[in-house]
């Protein structure tokens, strides 16, 4: 649950940033970012836990 007690959407995404994680945390929050930034316009990263990344959605259909 967010701020707002709504519930987060769950994804995935591929072992190619996963890796980052431990190499290059700096580019690992930056190509997370950007895969969710296309795919799931509108939606914010808000916790990654390996495999699953929760995402905020902010377009304001339930506000």
């Amino acid at each position: 649950m967010n701020e707002l007690d709504l519930p987060m959407m769950k994804s995935m995404m591929g072992q190619r940033i996963w890796k980052l994680m431990k190499t290059n945390p700096e580019e690992f929050k930056r190509e997370t970012r950007a895969y969710f930034a296309l795919g799931y316009p509108n939606f914010t990263v808000k916790r990654v836990k390996y495999p699953i990344v929760y995402l905020q959605d902010d377009r304001g259909l339930y506000r």
